[in-house]
């Protein structure tokens, strides 16, 4: 299929030869013009190609409210607590936040700068039609990049951003490491394998993936480590909140998994030919949690928990008995769409189990989050290897 990202991609490889796949990916998902996330279409829910959490229902956002609030607690209620959010989308859970914070919470709610984070204007603006409708317009600062922000108290929150940073991906062929690269034959993307790049490539492999096998693929997102090393240095005093697919190192490089984790999603459907349809899919790889925790340390992060969104969830609803889940005028049938919603986001071989949440943190004492209640045994002592 021929897509109007796939004339300037054939130029761009005609020039240099060949291209990475990470400049393949960041082409297909960031070119200005023609970029899957910067044409300003919709991606999630029902007319896009995938759903979120926050698609499927506003109690993910009101059971993040009450974590919200409770790090602001912990910050000792500063007059006010900066929530970032990077990848807003459509806006569901900007909305959903605010409303349940203004609802439950209001002195929260008076502390509260809601800022959003999209770099292509297409979406800034589509973005700014859901908040108007909610009225939320005015409580909403967007901005393009992290760089217009200055450092600030509060918390920056993602949720499956980071899998969709580029990735360098690498196969281990005829005993030693090379890269995938794109290259033009005829009419056809192919790929085609190379040198090693960048070092800092061939150091992420033997850190995390050593044991990589003979003729084994797996991804390196170099992107996600300069990302949370820019996130570090806008958080004066608070948390970062990153929610997305994944795994520790040592249960994300493994022998079922030889072909990695890159997978391209359109219309609801993943597939695994990342070279069609540029542009016009998404394309994603699973994140590496163990990374972001060691390029965090070293930014000036403090790793606080990391756990499963099934018992991070799990933990924020129970001491209100999911009171959250439905609203008092919803009828019987709302009630158990609400319920069967809500078991989609816990259920532990989907989406509850699959997605993890990180906290991270700076010039927060030893603090209590009822969100990481159940994190012990999810991978705390594991991250250790990863930090030599």
């Amino acid at each position: 299929m021929c897509t109007p990202l796939q004339a300037a991609l054939f130029d761009v490889i005609r020039q240099a030869g060949r291209i990475t796949f990470r400049d393949y990916m960041a082409l297909c998902l960031y070119h200005p013009e023609h970029g899957y996330y910067m044409r300003g279409q919709e991606r999630t829910g029902v007319a896009g190609d995938y759903f979120t959490s926050a698609d499927l229902h506003p109690v993910f956002a009101r059971l993040i409210g009450r974590q919200a609030a409770e790090m602001w607690e912990q910050l000792g209620r500063p007059p006010t607590f900066t929530w970032v959010e990077q990848g807003a989308g459509r806006g569901l859970f900007a909305c959903d936040f605010l409303a349940w914070a203004e609802r439950q919470r209001p002195d929260f709610a008076a502390a509260l700068q809601y800022v959003a984070i999209e770099p292509a204007a297409p979406a800034r603006k589509r973005l700014r039609q859901p908040l108007a409708r909610s009225g939320f317009e005015h409580r909403v600062r967007l901005e393009g990049t992290l760089a217009d922000l200055t450092p600030l108290a509060g918390c920056f929150f993602s949720n499956e951003l980071v899998d969709a940073f580029p990735v360098a991906v690498v196969v281990r062929d005829g005993g030693r490491l090379k890269e995938v690269y794109v290259t033009a034959e005829g009419k056809a993307l192919r790929k085609t394998l190379g040198p090693i790049s960048d070092p800092r490539i061939a150091a992420y492999v033997a850190r995390y993936a050593k044991n990589l096998e003979e003729g084994a693929q797996a991804e390196v997102n170099l992107a996600a480590l300069d990302w949370i090393q820019a996130v570090a240095a806008k958080l004066h005093r608070g948390f970062v909140l990153t929610i997305d697919y994944g795994d520790l190192a040592e249960r994300l490089y493994t022998r079922d998994r030889p072909a990695g984790t890159l997978m391209a999603y359109r219309g609801h459907t993943p597939h695994e030919d990342v070279l069609s349809a540029p542009g016009e899919q998404d394309l994603t790889a699973h994140v590496n949690f163990s990374a972001l925790i060691d390029a965090g340390r070293q930014a000036g992060l403090d790793f606080l928990g990391f756990t499963t969104q099934e018992r991070f969830l799990m933990a924020l609803g129970e001491p209100t008995q999911f009171a959250d889940l439905c609203e008092s005028t919803e009828g019987a049938l709302g009630q158990l769409q609400a319920r069967l919603k809500l078991k989609r986001l816990l259920y532990p071989p989907g989406m509850g189990g699959t997605f993890k949440v990180l906290i991270q943190g700076r010039g927060v004492s030893s603090p209590r989050l009822t969100g990481l209640k159940y994190a012990h045994g999810q991978g705390v002592a594991e991250t250790a290897p990863c930090r030599t």
